[in-house]
């Protein structure tokens, strides 16, 4: 049969998913919406930087450039940088722009045959059955439609983009009855910076939110209006930030992204010894989440302006809510051009909007929801088949059970890359890219239906333990060299990339750990 692979979605993953396929002799199609590549990296404001220091976040075998001297980057070097690395690898030949893909539907198998399979797509092997797909793609620039074929479908859209997050009020309290402006994060960032600027300069803004788009969102703010008009923030549940320099930046891979640091973990699949050393050593990986906290609320003066989480440091490095601050955003909020207000809900009223605790408006002219995406309800929304589209989210309870973060066990021929995300995202994503084109090449089979989804139900128990009501974030973020240990086992590829006992076991993991992983077997 015929290898036809498409690749939605011209992003990192996107781009590992073409750079890792064209490798192995495939000739992929990538459709990407926009007319350029790098996927939510075009979409940001002017002061975003790289959340990570530059070595934890390169290709594993493209090193940036050495004129990027920032621990920091910024999203235009991360840009250019990405740019760079599609050009050296000739990448560009194979994507399609202004190519909107709209649905893709399964087709050549009824879906009582599918039933009855015990391996994934019948075989266990990526091209192993007779079904397709056809995938319906609009031409953004003529609005016409077309429909491909292809026999195995790789999803790269993301889960940060495309269908904003908007808070559902009643109408008497909805946005309509504001007499200002209400947009989304997601509208600010996509907007030319002249003209983001322009929005912003000499008005009254409240920013509803309280992750990292919504504290860089204040910072911007304040810096264009100073005093005058101060941005006024409303935040729920506030969430642990990192300064950019200090002791903890700089031991926190020591801290969090060793194997001997996942030794505190419970993890998914680990035998009863490691499970009983976990629960002996429970009082470390306490102290180690304590002692960041107590070391945040030293350097930070969280307390005093009501932004100390009430949850743990672990529980937001679970679930990849740590984020850098922002430069300044203290000196803004010490000098007034940030206030910050706590609240559990509010509401909008003709002046702006109402929180708890107050009956006077926060006067506004402009509000910005820096309230996240709906990334399930994007995900389900390019499957055709209400069948798959349950698959994906069987319950609100419930995270998209995809075995090695890659795979659904019901749904053939078809990989998600880019979904799952990791406090690093892209040597995440590039690892699973190179899982993705083994299966793909034929080098190993998959088990059985009934084992994949219990190993996606053992992921699940251990997100909801460890990351707690963000478990639907589906992050690995402090049991990412166990995860990785799984994807180089099924490629026949030893698992322990460090030379020597202690480096083994006490340097951080990072790329270059997992460069060249065809090339070292058992």
């Amino acid at each position: 049969m015929e290898r036809r692979v498409a690749i939605i979605g011209a992003g990192i993953s996107g781009l590992l998913a073409c750079k890792y396929l064209v490798e192995k002799g495939f000739d992929p199609v990538v459709f990407e919406a926009n007319d350029r590549i790098g996927g939510v990296w075009n979409h940001t404001i002017q002061s975003t930087k790289l959340q990570t220091v530059k070595e934890s976040y390169q290709f594993s075998d493209f090193d940036w450039p050495a004129f990027v001297q920032e621990m920091f980057p910024s999203h235009t070097e991360v840009l250019d940088y990405v740019k760079s690395y599609a050009q050296h690898f000739n990448l560009y030949p194979y994507i399609k722009f202004h190519s909107r893909v709209i649905s893709i539907d399964y087709v050549g198998e009824s879906f009582e045959e599918m039933k009855t399979w015990d391996l994934w797509g019948g075989t266990g092997m990526a091209f192993g059955s007779k079904g397709k797909w056809h995938i319906t793609v609009l031409d953004t620039q003529t609005n016409a439609t077309e429909v491909h074929q292809a026999e195995f479908v790789i999803l790269c859209i993301g889960r940060y983009s495309g269908l904003p997050n908007i808070p559902e009020l009643p109408p008497s309290s909805c946005s309509k009855v504001f007499d200002g402006k209400v947009m989304h994060s997601m509208e600010y960032s996509d907007m030319e910076k002249s003209a983001a600027a322009e929005l912003i300069k000499g008005k009254r803004i409240t920013i509803v939110g309280s992750q990292k788009s919504a504290v860089d969102l204040a910072v911007e703010c304040a810096e264009a209006n100073g005093v005058k008009y101060p941005c006024v923030m409303i935040q729920r549940n506030p969430h642990w930030y990192l300064p950019g320099d200090g002791f903890l930046i700089s031991h926190l891979g020591h801290l969090y992204f060793s194997r001997f640091a996942e030794l505190l973990l419970h993890k998914p699949g680990q035998n009863i010894l490691y499970w009983l050393l976990a629960t002996m050593l429970s009082p470390l990986r306490w102290g180690i989440s304590k002692f960041s906290e107590i070391y945040l609320q030293w350097k930070l003066p969280l307390t005093k302006y009501g932004l100390l989480p009430r949850h743990s440091f672990l529980e937001d490095m679970s679930s990849c809510l740590i984020s850098m601050l922002p430069d300044k955003f203290f000196d803004k909020v010490e000098e007034g051009s940030i206030l910050i207000k706590r609240s559990q809900s509010l509401h909008f009223c003709k002046e702006g909007l109402i929180v708890d605790g107050e009956d006077k408006p926060i006067s506004s002219d402009l509000v910005i929801l820096a309230t996240g995406y709906k990334g399930n309800q994007k995900l389900k929304n390019i499957f055709r088949s209400s069948v798959f589209q349950k698959y994906l989210v069987p319950s609100p309870t419930s995270i998209i059970p995809l075995y090695r973060r890659v795979i659904h066990p019901r749904i053939p021929q078809l990989a998600c890359i880019g979904y799952t995300g990791g406090l690093a995202n892209l040597p995440s994503f590039e690892i699973r890219c190179q899982w993705l084109v083994h299966l793909l090449d034929g080098n190993f089979k998959l088990p059985s239906i009934g084992a994949m989804e219990k190993d996606t139900a053992r992921w699940e128990i251990h997100m909801k333990r460890y990351s707690g009501r963000n478990f639907w974030k589906s992050c690995i973020g402090t049991t990412n060299i166990w995860y990785n240990d799984q994807l180089c086992k099924d490629m026949n590829c030893n698992p322990r990339r460090k030379k020597g006992f202690l480096a083994e076991w006490f340097q951080p993991y990072g790329p270059a750990d997992y460069a060249n992983l065809a090339d070292q077997k058992h």
